[in-house]
């Protein structure tokens, strides 16, 4: 065995993080003292410090089970009023309120009163190990879900209240509490159990000796297939084989009334066999009545809880596409019923049994099955419109034949009535197609065989003639028919497909929260039966709208979320909040806060819910399951989509905070430059003119003031530059546009700076004419000193600094290029980063690496750009700086 085997076994005895343990104390009937042992546990956990508290504890009268609550501390139980009757539920808010280690609840499949959170106790229990609380808890093998039938069978007592078999299954620890059948009687009779008068009627209805020894059965049973799987996961920890699953099984349901009694058989099966198992039907586009969809529907949420997969197939041919499907999935077992065998027709499982070699195949055949076959389920009611169309058909083929008949053979007329057939067939279903195959093969004889006017044949041939064309007639009617059925089978799969690819193709498109919110709800708008939106819960609990598909096309956002807010009652908030925190879906339709109009399905992501979708048919009526598959698995692409964009968000994050952090870094080095410096000369110039005065030179003091003026105005410059870039960077940069001459641009920054270039050799070529700039004319003089200014402070002391401007149809450029020491090509683009050259250190060049970045900004906002280049004589750096060309205002001439 692979280590990563031994180590998921090993994990599979830990409980999920945060997720409590759950011990399951299993019996075969009431009595034998399930709630007795959970308590006696219950004590000896108190004796050992943990923190134990009574949710619900059922004690029936019993003297000695009600002595082990004393020095427990109990849950005061809530009371609802159900019918005018205060009946007493678990509170589960008041146990999440104040949560204790571990929760005593008895009576595992008890049906909570309406108006509950949840419609089961189990799903309370659910909720309080979701919140990492240790549960106890107790129930009867009855209560099963996959063993109904054969409680039933054996009792002849029909048991409403179920729980999934999965529970057992995801239990920390199950015991078994056993008791000879002879005792629990004993007990019943001396009033034990029961008061007298109940026990009596008890053991005459359900406590026989022949019921308990096969509940007890049951019971022993259902502990051994655990201990089977317990067995199976020591033998994985300790790196041996375990037995190794054998295939799959699939159950074939359809619309009957034995889908449910196969589901439960195939439940079992699966977990005696271990096996995953599926529960496979196949839709050939025929339409059934609403009982037969009802049934399948509640066959197909039996299988979810009972641990199945559900499978929806589409196809013509129900053996075929089985059979298929099997190999798909490489299945060793095929359950399904025993079906009809009419006459010529084969059932389902004789033809399976036919053609599936290879494939193990049970057939369940019982009271059930049997029952089922004498009420199968009623047909659909018969359109009187389409055999009114037969019938039309028939007649006009009739007249179309007897006007053509004097031009064509005889065996040429009855192609009329095949299209006529045909044309039946493809436009209603096989009856009426069947119907017009009748009417024109009377038709075909009354009419066209020998002697007219009559149904006698005389020729033999003729008769062989007319059952040839009433068996091609009733054939293609079937086939065209069954066609149609698979069309409208395959146009529905396309649906659901284009709608799929769709919603994902808008998903791939959106970059951000809102664009995805945007997407899903155009998607789900297209839809004109249902009701969609997304929402959100902010940081303060409070629900917030995103994304609404509901109401007239034409109602604006605004009106469609005041029209959704007036509906989010108290129920669909409850529904909303449970679905939110726990995952799960809520609300209509489900068995958790179903009082409300809206179902809820969470988008998580691996942080939890990223948001939740909310669904309500127009008309009122639960969504079907096909439905809620459909809409939870596009759920699945917009909850991908929320987590890359969150994702996506929390990168941009991370990025900015690093950049803030590099900015921050820099910033503290650019200030021991660019502030340090000329404040350190200014502070050297003052001290010495206020220690010396007089005694300095007058041609001294002059050049001391000179010296701290140009370092005053060069910080002046370093602080201008601070505050253009936060200009920049808050988006507090206005633009006051007007025409500009460049000359006159470049002449006003050259004045600016003329104290630093006269050091240098400058040339300055403009050319003739230049176009007029619709510029901010102040920005892009700054931008241009800034240029200047880094290409004077790299330049060496007589060195050249040329200055041009060019233009073409498009943009205008300023030029600027000198001989320094320039910028190798890979950092050309690092240089307009802010503080480029401070980050290099305090032993850096001088500047702060904040004027090229300022540069950059100020010609962005004209819609400009800055670029880096070669300098003079392949020495030095160019930098050009790239502005638009707008149309030139027109000129007015005196005369």
């Amino acid at each position: 065995m692979s280590d990563s085997g031994r180590a998921d076994a090993l994990l599979a005895d830990l409980p999920a993080a945060g997720r409590g343990r759950l011990n399951v104390f299993l019996g075969a009937a009431p009595g034998v003292g399930k709630t007795f042992a959970m308590l006696q546990a219950a004590q000896a956990r108190l004796r050992q410090g943990v923190r134990v508290r009574a949710g619900v504890v059922e004690t029936h009268g019993r003297g000695e089970t009600a002595a082990l609550l004393a020095g427990l501390p109990v849950q005061a139980a809530l009371r609802r009023d159900y019918q005018g009757v205060a009946v007493a539920e678990m509170d589960l808010d008041g146990l999440l309120a104040d949560p204790p280690q571990l929760v005593l609840v008895d009576e595992l499949a008890h049906s909570n009163a309406p108006g509950s959170r949840h419609a089961k106790r189990w799903q309370d229990v659910q909720e309080l190990l979701d919140a990492g609380l240790d549960v106890y808890t107790t129930v009867n093998v009855q209560h099963l879900e996959s063993l109904n039938d054969r409680i039933r069978d054996i009792t002849g007592v029909q048991v409403r209240e179920t729980v999934p078999d999965w529970l057992l299954q995801d239990a920390f620890e199950l015991v078994l509490i056993d008791l000879p059948p002879r005792e629990l009687l004993e007990r019943l009779r001396d009033g034990k159990v029961y008061v007298p008068e109940q026990a009596r009627a008890a053991i005459d209805a359900f406590f026989s000796q022949t019921n308990l020894t096969a509940l007890r059965e049951l019971a022993m049973q259902a502990a051994a297939a655990r201990v089977d799987a317990d067995l199976a996961r020591r033998y994985r920890q300790h790196g041996r084989e375990a037995p190794a699953v054998r295939g799959r099984l699939l159950v074939g349901i359809a619309g009957d009334e034995a889908a449910d009694r196969l589901v439960r058989h195939a439940s079992e099966v699966a977990q005696r066999r271990h096996l995953p198992w599926s529960a496979v039907h196949v839709d050939t586009g025929a339409v059934g009545d609403e009982h037969s969809r009802a049934r399948l529907q509640a066959a197909q949420q039996l299988s979810e809880r009972l641990g199945g997969e559900v499978v929806l197939l589409r196809g013509g041919e129900v053996v075929r596409t089985l059979l298929e499907h099997a190999r798909e999935r490489r299945a060793s077992l095929l359950l399904v019923g025993h079906g009809d065998r009419r006459g010529w027709r084969r059932g389902l499982a004789e033809r399976l049994l036919r053609r599936g070699d290879g494939l193990e195949i049970s057939v369940l055949d019982g009271e059930g099955a049997r029952h089922a076959r004498r009420t199968r389920p009623r047909r659909p009611p018969l359109r009187a419109t389409d055999y009114l169309l037969a019938t039309v058909a028939a007649l006009v083929a009739s007249a179309l034949a007897w006007g053509v008949s004097r031009y064509l053979a005889l065996p040429n007329i009855s192609l009329v009535f095949l299209a006529a057939v045909l044309l039946v067939a493809v436009r209603s279903s096989p009856g009426p197609a069947l119907a017009c195959a009748v009417l024109s093969f009377l038709a075909y004889d009354v009419l066209f065989i020998p002697p007219a006017f009559s149904f006698t044949i005389q020729r033999q041939e003729d008769v062989l003639t007319l059952l040839f064309f009433l068996l091609m007639a009733a054939l293609t009617g079937n086939l065209a028919a069954r066609q149609r059925r698979q069309l409208t089978a395959l146009r529905q799969a396309q649906r659901e497909t284009t709608a799929l690819l769709e919603l994902s193709r808008r998903l791939t498109a959106a970059t951000d929260s809102e664009a995805i919110y945007s997407a899903t709800a155009q998607q789900f708008g297209q839809w004109p039966a249902l009701d969609a939106c997304l929402v959100v819960r902010d940081g303060d609990s409070a629900w917030r709208l995103v994304a609404a598909a509901e109401g007239s096309p034409g109602s604006s956002v605004e009106a469609r979320a005041a029209a959704f807010a007036a509906r989010f009652a108290e129920p669909e908030r409850a529904a909303a909040d449970w679905a939110w925190q726990h995952e799960r879906p809520a609300g209509t339709g489900t068995d958790t806060l179903p009082g409300g109009r809206w179902w809820w399905w969470p988008l998580s992501g691996e942080d939890g819910a990223l948001a939740l979708l909310g669904v309500r048919g127009r008309d009122g009526r639960p969504l079907s399951a096909a439905r809620r598959r459909l809409l939870a698995a596009l759920g699945q692409p917009v909850a991908q989509a929320l987590a890359r964009a969150r994702l996506a968000e929390d990168l941009e994050a991370a990025r900015l905070h690093g950049e803030t952090e590099q900015l921050r870094s820099a910033l503290l080095a650019s200030v021991s430059h660019d502030l340090r410096t000329p404040l350190t000369a200014m502070r050297g110039a003052i001290d010495s003119l206020l220690a010396l005065g007089e005694a300095i030179p007058l041609a001294d003091r002059r050049a001391l003031l000179e010296g701290t003026r140009d370092e005053a105005e060069r910080l002046d410059r370093y602080i201008q530059n601070l505050l253009d870039m936060t200009r920049l960077g808050h988006g507090g940069l206005t633009l006051n546009r007007d025409w500009v001459a460049p000359a006159d641009i470049v002449a006003s920054a050259l004045g600016r700076l003329r104290p630093m270039l006269a050091p240098l050799r400058l040339e300055t070529r403009l050319a003739d004419p230049l176009p007029l700039l619709h510029v901010h004319a102040a920005l892009i003089e700054q931008a241009l000193v800034n240029v200047l200014e880094n290409a004077a402070r790299f330049s060496p002391a007589d060195g050249r600094l040329q200055v041009a401007v060019e233009a073409d149809a498009d943009e205008l450029r300023f030029v600027v290029r000198d001989e320094g020491p320039g910028i190798p090509e890979a950092e050309r683009e690092r240089v307009f980063d802010m503080f480029y050259t401070a980050a290099r250190g305090d032993r850096g060049a001088a500047g702060s690496g904040l004027g090229l970045a300022i540069c950059q900004g100020m010609l962005g906002a004209h819609g400009g750009r800055v670029s880096v280049g070669e300098g003079l004589d392949g020495r030095g750096t160019g930098m050009v700086l790239h502005l638009p060309l707008p149309a030139q205002p027109a000129v007015e001439v005196e005369r």
